[in-house]
Formats: structure tokens, sequence, C-alpha cells
């Protein structure tokens, strides 16, 4: 009990920091105790990636040098595989059943 009430007093915050513009996806910034996150969005996918403090990443400008075009693409190019692993595993494990194009009226 102990150590859940001394948890409980540390107030952990996350805040957004920024956003990072793109055409296709959402991406944003937060930072957290000494962590910054970078979130990329697009449709039902998502991706996070985390950099601790003394790595070199500490503000939103540096997460943008980061995340420059060529790791954009790459995020994009997980998310497509993302997607058609989803989709791959529904045609192999779920069964749906075609509905036909008209009710039936009886």
């Amino acid at each position: 009990m102990r150590f859940f009430s001394s948890f409980v007093a540390q107030k952990i915050t996350m805040r957004i920091i920024g956003n990072i513009e793109h055409p296709i996806l959402k991406i944003s910034v937060f930072k957290m105790d000494n962590k910054i996150s970078v979130k990329f969005e697009s449709g039902l996918y998502e991706q996070i990636y985390k950099f601790r403090s003394g790595e070199g990443v500490d503000t939103l400008e540096d997460v943008e040098k980061i995340v420059d075009p060529t790791f954009q693409a790459q995020v994009l190019e997980h998310l497509n595989l993302m997607h058609q692993m989803r989709n791959q595993a529904i045609s192999r494990n779920i069964v749906v059943e075609e509905e036909d194009e008209f009710e039936r009226i009886i």
C-alpha cells in the first residue's frame, strides 16, 4: 500500500508540444517527464516512437530533424503493411456473410 500511495502522490502529466504537418498522416509530439513521444496516425492505425532524455531529442525542433521525409515515408510503408496484415487476418479468420442486394420481402 505504501508504494501505491507514493505513486499516486506523483503527478505525471503528458502535454502536446506540437504537431508536424503532413498531407496524409497526423503527427503529434508529446512530452512526459524525460521522454518525448511522436505519434503517427492514419485512419485505424497508429505508431508511436519514444525518445529518452539524453538521446539528443529534447525539443520539437529536434523531433522535426529526426522525422524527416525518409522517416515519414518509412512510417507510411509500415502503416500500409499494418493495414494489409489486418485485412489478411480478417480474411483468414472471420467469415463475413454476404448481404443480399435487396431486402427480402415476404
